[in-house]
């Protein structure tokens, strides 16, 4: 078992104050015990440190010692008892020991405590848990005991040690303040650096000094807090004439420090570091080398981030010194820190004016870049041979190639808007001191040509493209014309097939009377004019498609062949459309004979010959097939139309 002040939790005899009180408002001590050997030396030794704990005002109210034996031996529990007259004070008046349910009962009667009251100082009482409550009120007695007390020994024990760690550390630090504070009044001003080191206390004051206040005793434990708060005055008035003497001992080195590093920014500032960026004139002829003139800036920059750092912090040193020094000191720092700022200024604003450069030339390489790669794909484009499909294709593709038009000239307008923005730059750095105003180096001369040479060439190759452009849509439009006027053509032989179907399956009747007869003929008549005007629209598409082809120059066109449909169609439909006006015009003259004769009271003979004879002629007409010039035989025959003459004429 280890010897500490506070034994471990883990250990069986533990002992610890259970944070109740008794019926007299004294404090409650436990000792549990258990099966394993006890160490009487470690539990004295702890019951000492317990004790030290409340203050006088606490003990004056006495204590109870609840000893629970409910895990241990007899011959244990006997020997702490007896242990416990050299430990506790008098003030301890009444020691409960927690016995088990079963056993102990032959034992107890070969040594009982009540008879060693005044021998021991204090009245033992044998108890069991459950009958712990008559003598301590449930309400100041832990779940162990039935009781209701909420009480964390682990948090209790946090805090003892969180106290322990800050006493040690705040009398330790305390000497060493008070050995560094003296020492000092017997020292020179000036020492060199080694010998602040021994300035530096073995702990941190300020996180000694946080630590007081954030420990909260218990109520028997306030006893600490007076020797707390003590220590804490004592610290912090010590801590206080260290922090002045360590301001003093800085504030003797600063001001020779910070002189010589400002001497140091300035003097590189004013030499190597403008020297590095008079030689970065040039802005590169491509993207490729603004990029490695970048690249090399940023490498500058680096260097002079460097000492900018420490311009921020020589600013921040001479700030903080000229809030508290003498008049003396504050003339010299004001004249330093002018100096260093304006350096640092000027510096900064070259470094952001060819940054300014830097970027405007890649803007303006990236566009030359990219508008030159449009410019080939365009002529790319403009170049290959167009041989689309269908009028869609040609859509498609004359779409694209105004699209690819429009982004070369946003491309051109951008590339112009970011040749004037480099110029500008280039034209509004700031000028180096000390030095006179020069003409443009020549660097910057070339740049300034290259710049417009670019400019100058990407309009000539833009203006090109867009004549060829022009070219190319005027070829495209016509074989949109083309490629409408065949499709138009093809529509009208389809139309023109239609109408032939249709006059050779439905216009098959002949009328059952001359006026219907006659409807019929007005409507045939136009039904023909439909069927001319459609096969005339298609000549006419035809003749398009043969003078679209000669502009074109294409000589082989898949329309070719539809000129004899078209005729073949035409043809077909010209002799069905006559030989149907021939039959409508027969049985127009025999439904009139007819009507004439049945009008008649007294009827001649003359007429009915007529009537026979045009009714004959109808049907020999009627039975003759139709056949086209192309020797295709169609017959024509309304078997209606048929029984209806032969029945007029019976």
């Amino acid at each position: 078992m280890r010897c500490n002040l506070i034994p471990p939790l883990s250990h069986p005899s533990a002992c610890h104050s259970l944070g109740g009180k008794d019926r007299r408002s004294g404090l409650i001590l436990n000792i549990p015990l258990s099966s394993d050997q006890t160490s009487m030396e470690e539990l004295s030794a702890t019951l000492d440190y317990l004790l030290s704990i409340p203050s006088e005002k606490c003990k004056a109210r006495g204590f109870t010692v609840i000893v629970d034996g409910r895990k241990s031996q007899w011959n244990t529990v006997k020997t702490v008892v007896l242990m416990l007259q050299n430990v506790i004070p008098p003030e301890v008046s009444l020691v409960c020991v927690v016995k088990p349910d079963e056993f102990w009962d032959k034992k107890v009667t070969h040594f009982c405590f009540w008879k060693e009251k005044d021998r021991l100082g204090f009245e033992v009482i044998l108890v069991s848990a459950n009958k712990l409550t008559r003598y301590i009120e449930p309400c100041q007695l832990t779940d162990d005991f039935g009781g209701s007390l909420d009480y964390d020994h682990s948090d209790w024990l946090n805090k003892r040690l969180v106290f322990e760690k800050f006493t040690k550390e705040s009398t330790s630090l305390l000497d060493e303040l008070s050995i560094i504070n003296d020492a000092d009044k017997s020292s020179s001003v000036d020492k060199d650096k080694s010998a602040d080191c021994a300035l530096l206390p073995s702990f941190d004051p300020e996180t000694v000094l946080q630590t007081g206040p954030a420990w909260c005793p218990m109520e028997e434990e306030l006893l600490a807090q007076p020797q707390v708060m003590k220590l804490l005055d004592s610290l912090r008035e010590q801590y206080t004439r260290y922090q002045e003497l360590c301001r003093q001992r800085n504030k003797r080195t600063q001001l020779d420090e910070i002189h010589a590093k400002v001497m140091q920014v300035v003097t590189w500032l004013q030499g190597p570091g403008s020297e590095l960026l008079k030689t970065q004139q040039t802005i590169g002829d491509s993207m490729r080398s603004a990029q490695a003139l970048q690249q090399k800036h940023e490498e500058i920059e680096s260097q002079h981030s460097e000492w900018f750092a420490v311009y921020v912090e020589l600013n921040q040193q001479i700030a903080a010194l000229l809030s508290t020094g003498e008049e003396e000191e504050v003339a010299e720092l004001k004249v330093l820190q002018q100096q260093l700022s304006d350096v640092c200024y000027r510096q900064a604003a070259q470094l952001e004016s060819r940054q300014n450069v830097l970027q405007a030339a890649q803007g303006f390489h990236s566009t030359t870049q990219e508008l030159s790669q449009q410019l080939d794909g365009l002529l790319g484009m403009l170049c290959a041979d167009v041989a689309p499909a269908d009028g869609a294709a040609i859509q498609q593709n004359l779409k694209l190639l105004e699209e690819k038009l429009q982004t070369v000239e946003a491309g051109l307008t951008s590339l112009r808007q970011k040749g004037a923005l480099l110029l500008e730059q280039m034209c509004s750095q700031p000028s180096w001191p000390l030095e006179e105003t020069e003409s443009p180096t020549t660097e910057q001369q070339d740049s300034v040509q290259h710049i417009q040479s670019v400019m100058e060439d990407m309009q000539l190759r833009k203006q090109r493209c867009e004549d060829m452009v022009d070219v190319r849509r005027l070829k495209m439009l016509q074989m949109v014309q083309l490629f409408k006027c065949e499709e138009d053509a093809l529509q009208a032989v389809e139309w023109l097939s239609e109408l032939l179907d249709a006059l050779l399956k439905t216009h098959v009747r002949l009328g059952d009377d001359s006026q219907e007869t006659r409807t019929m003929l007005d409507k045939h008549r136009k039904f023909v004019d439909v069927a001319q005007s459609t096969y005339d629209y298609g000549r006419q598409l035809l003749q398009a498609t043969v003078v679209l082809c000669q502009s074109l120059r294409c000589t082989t066109r898949s329309s070719g062949d539809t000129l004899p449909r078209l005729n073949r169609v035409w043809k077909q439909f010209s002799v069905s459309a006559e030989e149907r006006q021939q039959r409508l015009e027969l049985a127009l003259n025999f439904h009139t004979a007819a009507e004439r004769v049945l009008q008649q009271e007294r009827v001649e003979a003359e007429s009915l010959d007529e009537v026979d004879s045009l009714g004959k002629t109808l049907l020999d007409r009627l039975t003759m097939p139709v056949i086209f010039p192309d020797g295709y035989v169609h017959i024509h025959l309304t078997y209606l139309n048929y029984d209806f003459i032969c029945l007029m004429l019976s």
